[in-house]
């Protein structure tokens, strides 16, 4: 369990799958698709499904690029939490939702997996949660031309050292979507 006492639920974190953020990303509309099954079933498991939403410079409030995918659809009762930095906890109001919620678990879902997956994945662990990374539910685009892996490595790296991750008292786990236990 996590170490944030008397936070028992769960909720799926939908990060930046936004048109300026995942056009063009690796496996675009494989993951998309995994994503939108995986909000439906939360919605079925009365799971909170919590969306993210970057902007900054690159991807302006408001923007064609700001929104979200055609294929997603957020509900009008589920949490929206604008971001500027790429851990979603980061001057946003993620701890306050989550914490409304009794939320001590995340499960992540989105892109970009070597900016802000990364960075919301360690952040929620170092809050005190428990991270559950869904290992085909998020995506990157192709970065190679400035000397970055491949964006299959960054995938596969990620969920490789992110399944051996851990922190006194808390969880680091990577499931695939067919597999994750939401609630």
């Amino acid at each position: 369990m996590s170490t944030l006492e008397g936070r028992d639920a769960s909720a799926l974190l939908v990060i930046d799958v936004q048109n300026g953020v995942i056009d063009g990303a690796y496996r675009r509309d494989e993951v998309v698709g995994t994503i939108r099954s995986l909000v439906d079933r939360a919605r079925d498991e009365g799971v909170p499904v919590v969306w993210i939403q970057h902007s900054d410079d690159n991807i302006e409030y408001g923007s064609d690029a700001w929104q979200y995918v055609p294929e997603l659809s957020r509900a009008d009762d589920e949490a929206l939490v604008p971001k500027h930095y790429a851990d979603a906890f980061e001057e946003t109001a993620l701890e306050e939702v989550l914490a409304s919620a009794g939320v001590g678990r995340i499960v992540v879902t989105g892109s970009q997996t070597d900016e802000c997956i990364r960075s919301t994945i360690h952040g929620g662990l170092t809050r005190g949660y428990d991270v559950t990374l869904i290992g085909d539910a998020h995506t990157t685009e192709d970065l190679s031309e400035w000397g970055a892996p491949t964006p299959d490595l960054v995938v596969a790296h990620t969920n490789l050292y992110w399944g051996n991750h851990r922190a006194p008292g808390r969880t680091a786990e990577v499931v695939g979507a067919a597999d994750v236990r939401l609630g």
